[in-house]
C-alpha cells in the first residue's frame, strides 16, 4: 500500500490556518460586541440632581454672591466719596483758573501798555507820584509793577497745581474704581443668573419663596399658589378682622392665601374647619390648613415639617413657626 509523505495530511483533515483565523476573528468581533451591547443595557440613565442636590448648589452660589454684593458695596461708598472730592476740588479750582488767567493778563498788559501806548493812567500817576528822573527808573519801577503781579501769581499757581495733582489721583482712582463697580455689576447679574436657572430646574412640586422655607412635595397647583401668596405676606401685621392686602387676622389670612388659588373660603375658622376635606396628621401636606384648640379659634398654612404661615395675633406679624407650640385639633384641605 502507497502511503503518504509525512509532511502531507489526509484528504478532508487539513486545516487551513487563514480560515481559523478568520473565525476567530469573527468570533471574537461577536462577542466584543455581545459584551459592548450587554454593557450599554447595563449603564444606569441619567439620574436628574434632587432637590437638596439643588438647594446645594444654590447655597454654594450665595457663597459666592454675598461677597460680590458687600464688595461692590463697599466701592460704590468709595466711589460716591471720590466723585464728591472731584467735585469740591473742581469748584475750588474753576476760580483758581480764573485768577490765574487774569494775573497772567496783568503782567503781560503792563510792558505791552506802556511800550506801545505809554503808562496808563493808574500807572502814570504812579510814575508822576513816584517822581522817576529817567526813563530807566521809570521801567525800573514798572518791573517792580509786574513782580508784584508775578509774585501773586505764582501763589495763585500753586496752590492751583496743588488742587490739580489731588484732582488727577482722585479722577484716575475714580476710574479704576468705576471699572471694579462695573466688573462687580456683571459678575453678581451671572451669580444671580446662575442661581435663577437653578432654582427654575427645581421640580414642579416645590416651591421655593424669599420668605417661607423651600417646600417639596406640593402636589396641588392651589396649594401651590396658596403657599406662594401667604408666604409673600410674612411681616405684614396682624390687625383684627383684616383680610388684606396689607395686613390680616388668622383666618383673613388662609381666606387671602387661597383666593389667589381661586378657592373660597369664608372669613371665619369654624367655617373654614367645614369647608375642607378632613385630613389625618399622618397624611397632612403643604397646603392644607391646620387648627388648634378645641373650639377652632385659629388656624394657619400648613408648610410641612411642622411648620405653618400664620398671623398669630396682635403686636406679632405674619410668620413662619412651628405647629407645636399650641394644640393641634386637626387639618383641613381646601377645593
Amino acid at each position: 500500500m502507497a502511503t503518504m509523505p509525512p509532511h502531507r495530511h489526509a484528504p478532508g483533515r487539513s486545516a487551513r490556518p487563514g480560515g481559523l483565523r478568520r473565525a476567530a476573528h469573527r468570533l471574537l468581533t461577536l462577542v466584543a460586541a455581545a459584551v459592548v451591547g450587554a454593557g450599554a443595557l447595563a449603564a444606569p440613565a441619567y439620574a436628574e440632581p434632587s432637590v437638596d442636590e439643588i438647594e446645594a448648589a444654590i447655597d454654594k452660589k450665595w457663597e459666592q454672591l454675598e461677597p460680590t454684593i458687600e464688595q461692590y458695596n463697599k466701592v460704590r461708598a468709595q466711589l460716591k466719596v471720590n466723585r464728591k472730592k472731584s467735585a469740591d476740588l473742581q469748584k475750588k479750582i474753576q476760580p483758581l483758573a480764573l485768577e490765574t488767567e487774569l494775573a497772567m493778563d496783568r503782567v503781560g498788559d503792563l510792558a505791552s501798555r506802556y511800550y506801545i501806548s505809554g503808562p496808563s493812567q493808574e500807572i502814570g500817576a504812579l510814575l508822576v507820584s513816584a517822581k522817576p528822573d529817567t526813563l530807566t527808573e521809570q521801567l525800573t519801577l514798572l518791573d517792580r509793577l509786574a513782580a508784584n503781579e508775578r509774585r501773586q501769581l505764582e501763589g495763585v499757581t500753586k496752590v492751583r497745581e496743588k488742587y490739580d495733582a489731588e484732582k488727577q489721583k482722585l479722577d484716575a482712582l475714580i476710574v479704576a474704581q468705576t471699572k471694579q463697580q462695573n466688573d462687580l455689576a456683571a459678575k453678581k447679574k451671572q451669580i444671580d443668573a446662575d442661581i435663577k436657572k437653578l432654582e427654575a430646574s427645581l421640580p414642579v412640586t416645590t416651591v421655593k419663596t424669599e420668605k417661607c422655607p423651600t417646600i417639596n412635595g406640593v402636589v396641588s397647583d392651589a396649594a401651590r399658589t396658596a403657599i406662594r401668596t401667604a408666604c409673600a405676606q410674612v411681616g405684614d401685621p396682624y390687625v383684627w378682622g383684616a383680610t388684606g392686602p396689607n395686613s390680616f387676622d388668622c383666618s383673613g389670612l388662609t381666606q387671602f392665601a387661597y383666593k389667589a388659588a381661586g378657592i373660597h373660603l369664608t372669613h371665619f375658622t369654624g367655617a373654614q374647619w367645614n369647608e375642607g376635606k378632613a385630613i389625618p396628621r399622618s397624611e397632612a401636606r403643604p397646603g392644607d390648613l391646620v387648627f388648634f384648640f378645641s373650639d377652632l379659634h385659629h388656624v394657619g398654612l400648613y408648610l410641612g415639617n411642622d411648620k405653618m404661615v400664620h398671623a398669630p395675633r396682635a403686636g406679632k406679624p405674619v410668620n413662619v413657626s412651628s405647629i407645636n407650640t399650641m394644640p393641634v385639633a386637626g387639618f383641613r384641605r381646601p377645593g
